[in-house]
């Protein structure tokens, strides 16, 4: 493989994704983009930033300032920030028939901008999140991690309410959680043997039981086992120090127990640049690692380098996997 080739989806198109997308179209990669999704959109986009763009059939040569694009009509037009249910279906069939595409072998990866997960609910569409709709798409068991130049933090438990978290935590989870982190490092990622810190759940790991037992009773056994099939892991560690510099040398990524433990520490150490992959699937999808900004679409305002920096690493990871 030369160029991998892209498939882009700008997600809600009230946001700010469309106008990411459109400077994205501005600049040279070392991939091929396609955007899948509403033409009319990504055009008020590029027409409120005052920015060329050329939309193409989905055989053309991409270059700057020129898009090619599977056009997936959204039935109604929006105004920037305002989201609308009645787009809820064809925001949905964007991602769907992105991800078919990449299933089929017409493209190399999967780039997605964000998505607005009330709007789709409104219009009648059970949705939870992209990654879920990916791997039931796909029938594939799947782990996030969000990444930026500093850390990777995957994640043992996403969008749950605290309470339900160590419930939630189970031994045979976190062995099948380990297994898609530690191929998708070494046959994703190029390490041959990745190190993987993991935290406990509790406030010092637990303290040998005496701030719970979850770290006894679940993780130290799965870690155990892990260990039995080759990985190397340290921890389960506490949660308070293992993002100390000292600490993450040598590490190429960090299992959290949920999502609040890790990912303030990875959005604070570089939000602008972090990206959110989803692990286990049968091609590289990077997203963005932000929401939908309806309070600046339109503006110009919107930072593109989350985006900037998914393409860049989709187009990385999908290069390897050509090359493997």
């Amino acid at each position: 493989m030369t160029r991998p080739r892209l498939a882009l989806v700008p997600g809600e198109p009230a946001g700010v994704g469309p106008e990411l997308c459109v400077r994205a179209a501005q600049r040279a990669w070392d991939a091929d983009l396609v955007a899948f999704g509403d033409a009319r959109s990504l055009r008020d986009a590029a027409d409120a930033l005052g920015l060329p763009l050329s939309l193409a059939g989905p055989d053309a040569v991409a270059a700057p300032g020129v898009l090619p694009i599977v056009e997936i009509t959204a039935p109604r037009a929006t105004a920037f920030g305002h989201p609308d249910a009645a787009n809820a279906g064809s925001t949905i069939a964007a991602l769907e028939r992105a991800g078919r595409a990449c299933l089929d072998g017409a493209f190399d990866g999967l780039v997605t901008g964000p998505v607005h997960k009330a709007a789709i609910n409104d219009g009648g569409i059970a949705y939870t999140g992209t990654t879920g709709l990916l791997a039931a798409q796909a029938g594939r068991e799947v782990v996030m991690m969000l990444a930026n130049d500093i850390v990777r933090v995957a994640l043992a438990t996403t969008h749950l309410p605290l309470r339900d978290v160590p419930d939630a935590i189970t031994r045979d989870g976190l062995l099948r959680t380990l297994r898609i982190l530690h191929a998708s490092l070494r046959d994703g990622f190029g390490i041959a043997r990745p190190r993987i810190a993991v935290l406990g759940l509790n406030p010092h790991a637990g303290e040998e039981g005496h701030l719970g037992r979850e770290e006894l009773d679940v993780i130290v056994p799965a870690l155990d086992q892990a260990r039995g099939e080759g990985m190397d892991l340290a921890g389960p560690l506490p949660a308070d120090t293992a993002f100390l510099p000292a600490k993450l040398a040598g590490i190429d990524a960090v299992l959290a127990m949920y999502h609040d433990q890790g990912l303030p520490v990875l959005k604070y150490s570089g939000f602008e640049q972090a990206v959110n992959l989803t692990l286990g699937l049968p091609y590289p999808r990077v997203a963005v690692d932000h929401g939908t900004a309806l309070d600046i679409a339109g503006t110009g305002a919107a930072d593109p380098s989350s985006l900037f920096a998914a393409i860049a690493q989709c187009a990385r990871l999908a290069a390897a996997r050509g090359r493997a």
